[in-house]
């Protein structure tokens, strides 16, 4: 079951209205004592429905979690779609310059600040969530994978858990490099990252970039997933295909 509302967030987008999501688990009402981790994700209108994707295709987990019998509750919440870059800078941790989308400036803390401040505890209020860092995990894509990244390192005394699909590692590897030097990030935390095959050609240094932010993220002692998806591309269709690997992965060991 998928459960929607209007969320604003404030410092952000002022009174207008997004959708927030939360999906519930097959077991949620069978077994009313029974409390639940938490999955929190950026871009929500990609996660559920194809009809609310920006493209035609979202991540199909409800179907997935459903099949599965998943014991995950999931909250998602709908990016900013300004034309004006408005996603880029709501999910970026850091001020960046690129020759497509020209100067951006960061309002990746206001945002994360935003879900744990306003969208956690409301979930946590709302519904049965086992809210505690060891349950409450944080996942995304692209720009909402290097958010995810960001997240569970800089804000690691929430999130004990993170999933970064095709995370956007070209945006400012330097300062991801030092969110993860200088984060304090407790032993066992948990981080599945990939990267598509095919994804790999469009972005220079990619794989390098990889490279080196996954051994950072093993030296920190980070229990650490990662992939190259063969054939893998930067769309929802292909990580769609991810979720039997990502989620057992922020499962494993609960």
């Amino acid at each position: 079951m998928v459960i929607r509302w209007n969320v604003t967030i404030p410092q952000l987008t002022g009174d207008q209205p997004r959708t927030a999501y939360v999906y519930l688990p097959t077991c949620y009402e069978s077994d009313p004592q029974r409390r639940f981790p938490v999955l929190y994700m950026f871009d929500g209108h990609n996660v559920f429905f194809d009809s609310d994707a920006t493209y035609g295709k979202c991540w199909g987990m409800k179907e997935y979690l459903d099949y599965t019998d998943t014991p995950l509750i999931v909250a998602a919440v709908e990016c900013n779609h300004g034309a004006n870059n408005e996603r880029l800078s709501e999910y970026s941790p850091y001020d960046f310059r690129n020759p497509r989308f020209g100067k951006v400036k960061a309002a990746g803390r206001e945002t994360m600040e935003w879900f744990i401040h306003s969208f956690k505890p409301e979930v946590d209020s709302r519904y049965r969530t086992l809210p505690d860092r060891r349950h409450t995990f944080i996942a995304g894509s692209s720009m909402g994978g290097l958010m995810s990244l960001y997240a569970v390192t800089e804000y690691n005394r929430v999130f004990s858990r993170a999933a970064a699909l095709s995370p956007s590692l070209w945006v400012s590897p330097s300062g991801l490099a030092k969110t993860i030097a200088d984060a304090d990030i407790t032993a066992g935390s948990v981080v599945y990252m990939d990267y598509g095959a095919r994804e790999l050609s469009h972005h220079e240094a990619m794989r390098a970039e990889f490279s080196k932010v996954a051994d950072q993220l093993l030296q920190r002692r980070v229990l650490l997933n990662t992939r190259i998806v063969p054939a893998g591309e930067h769309c929802e269709a292909s990580w769609e295909k991810q979720l039997p690997f990502c989620i057992p992965a922020l499962m494993y060991g609960l």
